[in-house]
């Protein structure tokens, strides 16, 4: 019965799933708009990357190629910094303004950005916990319908610990999102990357993909709603 209430609540979570397309889009649009514009300094975003880090006194952070599309990331683990296809070579506004962001991180990662680490942490958690969710969950389920309720209860309320961390990741993502794309933006127009006009067209880029982050907030929210709900009701049968 839990499995389809669960299913059955799975309503609530269109708004979030509305959100999260509406800012793709917008993001995708954004993008395809400014990289149709390239850099008065023509320099390709791997370059405009490894000066924003030479600038910071970065020597350690490697910059590479990746496939795909936006699926730039940077990896404080082995410190390196992967800028997509679409990306690397690209001499655009667009190009330049997430490869800088990317470079942020890394920024965040040389000075011991507090926020950078926690999210960090947290991932690992998450990751170790995650094949532990499902399991707690059916087992609580199962226990406190047989009537082993204190125990049901110490497995259901496990499962929701486990649940609530992509919740707590998601909002700590905010702060070191905003931060990377504000450190960028600062670091492109000091290290003559981008001059101050050409920067508001980056910044209009990493503002959009930043509300792809708020988006998913709002679904891990949403998302935990939805459990919190399927247990309250299947206890209340």
């Amino acid at each position: 019965m839990w499995f389809i209430t669960y299913y059955l609540l799975g309503l609530i979570l269109i708004p979030g799933i509305i959100y999260a397309i509406v800012t793709q889009n917008k993001v995708q649009s954004t993008f395809k708009t400014f990289s149709e514009i390239n850099s008065e300094t023509g320099l390709t975003a791997k370059e405009a990357c490894e000066r924003i880090l030479a600038q910071s006194g970065i020597t350690d952070v490697s910059v590479v190629k990746i496939s795909g599309h936006l699926t730039d990331n940077y990896n404080p683990t082995n410190k390196t910094l992967s800028l997509s296809e679409s990306v690397y070579n690209s001499t655009s506004i667009a190009s330049i303004g997430v490869a800088a962001h990317e470079a942020g991180h890394a920024i965040q990662h040389a000075e011991g950005y507090k926020f950078l680490k926690v999210r960090t942490g947290l991932i690992r958690l998450s990751n170790f916990m995650s094949n532990m969710l499902l399991p707690l969950i059916i087992i609580g389920v199962i226990l406190s319908a047989l009537a082993y309720t204190s125990i049901g209860s110490i497995f259901v309320i496990g499962g929701c610990v486990f649940f609530g961390i992509s919740v707590i990741i998601s909002l700590v993502t905010l702060p070191v999102e905003f931060n990377a794309s504000n450190r960028a933006l600062a670091c492109l127009t000091s290290s003559c990357v981008l001059s101050p006009t050409e920067a508001k067209g980056a910044k209009q880029v990493l503002s959009a993909a930043a509300q792809t982050y708020v988006a998913s907030l709002v679904v891990s929210v949403l998302s935990f709603l939805r459990f919190i709900l399927s247990i309250v009701l299947t206890r209340q049968e």
